[in-house]
């Protein structure tokens, strides 16, 4: 009995110590992090001259000389901070300008020392830095890194730095094909690395579009939103009928986004497409296109199985001015089951809208839904809403 509870205190007493062991370390790493949060502040204060400097002289014919004396290795760290930071924000001849004075002061060279350094933190810090610095030969080590490193916040800072240092398309598709092979949902993440590329962005999405790898294909879909791709057209087109479900439903976002005219016969095939996420994305894109004829389409598209089909389609509907409106009346009062509420949420969030618009041209589109809107009901949503749909609570399903 004695010597159980003997144990019992000498388990307690290990545990007190290592909580006290915890603590002093934390107490020890906060210290540290302040007293390296002054140090940084002392030599960007130090070097504000250097600084204001390079800023005023990154657009005149001079060439900018580096800091004179000595530099301490945290003196160096602040520069080379201050430079990536302009690299990001400036174009053209001023980025030049910094990324020679990164490979003048050995900013390059030292971090792709660090890339082989057995500490792993130290390697992925060098890895942003070479990135930050547009470090060209440091691509086939920074492969060689995310090639052996598992699917985390690290391979997205790696993935990063290879695009910003990439002077091959190759390299870029390598990248992402090795970013997509962890089997995660992160096509949109990829797209975003894919813009941050010197290279010739358009070209580099166009040959992605002909790629046999469909994730590849849906990355370069993804990223064309916002970008002016016109020869990607055709390639559009084909797209559009692909096999995968995926690539197929950003195909048609692009393809209605950049297709004002339209076909009655391409637009009610897309709508009838076996996956949800076709349909939706087509319902989605025929209230922005402002095709008015599609509306028998969209109400159609009210009683579709799929909720994100239903809600996009009297989004749609909502947005195609007092034909649409009226077409979500209709289904408010005669339709049935899903289509009947998810037509009464739309209309209850439109007309939750009155007094919040301030150009008079959406007063007069909130007016003449109104108009439409007394027509059937003839009082006032809050009440009316209620009554049609007979019980209360959540339409949004």
């Amino acid at each position: 009995m004695f010597s159980n509870l003997a144990l019992a205190y000498g388990f307690i007493y290990v545990c007190l110590g290592l909580i006290a062991a915890g603590i002093i370390v934390l107490f020890y790493m906060k210290i540290k992090h302040n007293a390296e949060q002054r140090e940084m502040e002392h030599y960007a204060a130090k070097h504000h001259d250097y600084f204001v400097y390079v800023q005023a002289h990154l657009h005149d014919d001079i060439k900018l000389e580096l800091p004179p004396g000595k530099l301490t290795r945290a003196e160096r760290r602040v520069i080379q901070a201050k430079f990536i930071e302009w690299i990001e924000q400036f174009k053209g001849e001023a980025r030049e300008k910094l990324l020679h004075l990164c490979r003048e002061a050995g900013f390059v060279e030292e971090d792709l020392r660090a890339l082989s350094s057995p500490r792993k933190g130290r390697r992925i810090e060098a890895a942003y830095r070479l990135g930050g610095m547009r470090a060209e030969e440091a691509v086939p080590q920074l492969q060689q890194l995310m090639n052996r490193t598992r699917y985390g916040p690290q391979t997205i800072i790696l993935a990063r730095a290879i695009a910003k240092s990439a002077n091959e398309q190759r390299q870029i598709r390598e990248m992402l094909s090795r970013l997509l092979s962890y089997g995660k949902a992160i096509h949109h993440m990829a797209a975003d690395i894919l813009l941050e590329t010197r290279l010739d962005a358009p070209s580099l999405m166009r040959k992605l579009l002909d790629d046999q790898d469909p994730g590849l294909v849906k990355v370069a879909l993804v990223a064309m939103w916002g970008q002016a791709v016109p020869a990607a057209v055709p390639t559009l087109n084909r797209l559009v009928g692909s096999e995968e479900k995926d690539v197929r439903a950003e195909a048609v976002k692009l393809y209605l986004g950049s297709n004002p005219a339209l076909k009655d016969d391409t637009i009610a095939a897309l709508m009838r497409d076996h996956a949800w996420e076709v349909r939706a994305a087509a319902a989605k894109a025929l209230g922005r296109l402002h095709a008015a004829g599609s509306i028998p389409l969209l109400a159609e598209a009210l009683k579709d199985e799929n909720w994100h089909v239903r809600n996009n389609s009297a989004e749609s509907l909502a947005m195609l001015g007092e034909q649409g409106f009226e077409t979500l009346c209709q289904a408010a009062l005669t339709g049935t089951g899903p289509a009947r509420e998810t037509a009464l949420y739309r209309i209850e969030r439109i007309m939750a809208k009155e007094g919040d618009h301030e150009e008079v041209e959406q007063m007069v589109a909130f007016n003449k839904k109104k108009l439409v809107y007394d027509r059937y009901f003839g009082i006032q949503p809050s009440k009316r809403i209620g009554t049609v749909a007979g019980v209360g609570g959540d339409y949004t399903a």
